[in-house]
Parts: structure tokens; C-alpha cells; sequence
């Protein structure tokens, strides 16, 4: 009975797929894409929200749950703030909902989507931006990257005290970065630092960057090493806490030199 019962539901969950989600091949993503980012730049809104929820296979929400729903971002402390516009909370939603559609699982059509988004969502974004899936933040207005920045699957920014991430950086997987702390006597006591990520710095998988840290240009942050004090420039640092190990190998490389290309030919690092 209850195979049964799995294939019949599977088979139901497949028809519904396949009728809400939106006919996708190789020749209308770049449209779709296109699309999408007129929609985004022309300022969002509740049909621009709902528009785009339909195009990327989500269909079921309506402008009456756009209007009173609140995202995460809106309980914190901080929000009252920095502020959290109408269109802003569209932006986090799309960017947070995405990640539960098949569609994201298309790279060729995800990562120009998270750009479109970020341009829009962080204070400021440069050009080449390059996120992977799954990566969360709670204030995109407190997020600012330079050009060719690569974002890998997994990683967390709490973006409350202020992130800066320096031109052609790269964040591996499942990487920390926390601008907030709490006492340890009143919970409801927080203090804000900003971290400042350098030029062509690489932060390896797992890594936890703290509140405050500056990581210097061109270093290097171990995996799963936790960083809670200023990285020198072209220094590898390792640990817990992290120490300085050795400096960068880049046999008298530097910057564009160092060749930062985070796919396969440089893909999406073409604007």
C-alpha cells in the first residue's frame, strides 16, 4: 500500500511540477534573464515579485501574503536602524526563496539571477559577481563587494555591522563571516563591528571570520580556521585561533597576475 501510495504521490508531484514550472531551454534563459532583470531595475514591486515567483516556478503566492508577510531580517534589533524598505524585503525574498526551486540547480541561469538581485540588494555590488547556492545574509544594504567577487555554496554573512569584500576575493564553502557579538551577562547587549575583506584574499572552506576583523589583500585564510584578529597582507593564516603560518606563495605574482578566474575559463567573469 504504501508504494503504492509514493508512486501515485510521485506522480502527482511531477504533474504539478510540470505545470507550474515555466518551459526552460538553453535559448530562453538569456530572455528569461533579461526579463527578469527589467523587472528588478525598473523598481520591484508586488506584481514585479509576483511576476518573477511565477517565472522561477513558484506561483502559489499571492499580493495579499506579499503584503503582510516579514522576513527574518525584520525581527532583528538592527532593523529599525538601517531600515528595511517594501522592496528590499522583495529582494530577500526572492533571493532566499530561489533556493527552493529546481531552477536553481540550473548554474547558467542562477548565478545571473543572485547578480541581478545583488546589484540591487547590497550597497554596493561591482561587476563579475559570482554566488553560489545557499549563501544567507541578513542585510543586503550592509554588503559591499568590488568586481570578479566569487561566493561559494553554504557560507553566511551577518551582514549587520558592515562587510566589505575586496576586488577578485573568494569565499569557499560553508565559510562564517559574524559582525555582531553578545554579552555574556545581558543577551540583549550586542556590539557592531565590521569585517573588511582585502583585494584577491581567498577564505578557504568552513573558515570563521569575527566582528572587527580586517583580512589584508591578497592573504589567505585556512580551511575551518577561525579568525579573530587582523590578517597581514599576503599572509596564510591557520587555526584556532587563527596565527600567521607562512606568507602567500605567489612567486612575485600580484593582483590580476594571480589570475582569479573561480570557473572553468573564466565563466561569468565577462561583463
Amino acid at each position: 500500500m504504501n508504494l503504492f501510495f509514493n508512486q501515485v504521490f510521485g506522480f502527482y508531484v511531477a504533474h504539478e511540477l510540470m505545470c507550474i514550472m515555466p518551459e526552460f531551454c538553453c535559448d530562453t534563459i538569456p530572455r528569461q534573464i533579461d526579463i527578469i532583470d527589467k523587472i528588478v531595475n525598473t523598481g520591484l514591486d508586488h506584481t514585479g515579485t509576483l511576476t518573477i515567483l511565477g517565472m522561477i516556478g513558484l506561483p502559489h503566492v499571492n499580493e495579499q501574503f506579499l503584503t503582510r508577510m516579514k522576513v527574518y531580517s525584520e525581527y532583528l534589533p538592527k532593523s529599525g536602524e538601517i531600515g528595511f524598505s517594501e522592496e528590499q524585503k522583495f529582494l530577500h525574498f526572492l533571493w532566499d526563496a530561489f533556493e527552493r526551486t529546481p531552477i536553481s540547480l540550473a548554474t547558467n541561469f542562477a548565478i545571473p539571477f543572485r547578480r541581478i538581485l545583488a546589484k540591487k540588494l547590497f550597497l554596493h555590488c561591482g561587476k563579475n559577481f559570482c554566488a553560489e547556492a545557499n549563501i544567507r545574509f541578513n542585510f543586503g544594504q550592509c554588503i559591499s563587494t568590488g568586481d570578479d567577487v566569487f561566493i561559494n555554496t553554504g557560507t553566511f554573512i551577518d551582514s549587520k555591522g558592515g562587510v566589505t569584500i575586496g576586488n577578485a576575493a573568494g569565499i569557499g564553502e560553508f565559510v562564517r563571516i559574524f559582525t555582531h557579538s553578545h554579552s555574556e551577562s545581558n543577551h540583549a547587549e550586542r556590539t557592531y563591528a565590521p569585517v573588511s575583506i582585502g583585494d584577491y584574499a581567498k577564505i578557504y572552506t568552513g573558515a570563521m571570520i569575527f566582528p572587527g576583523v580586517t583580512i589584508g589583500e591578497q592573504a589567505i585564510v585556512a580551511g575551518g580556521a577561525i579568525v579573530t584578529k587582523n590578517v597581514p597582507p599576503n599572509a596564510v593564516v591557520a587555526g584556532i585561533p587563527a596565527k600567521v603560518i607562512r606568507s602567500r606563495k605567489n612567486d612575485n605574482l600580484y593582483r590580476k597576475q594571480l589570475n582569479h578566474m573561480w570557473l572553468h575559463n573564466g565563466a561569468f567573469q565577462d561583463e
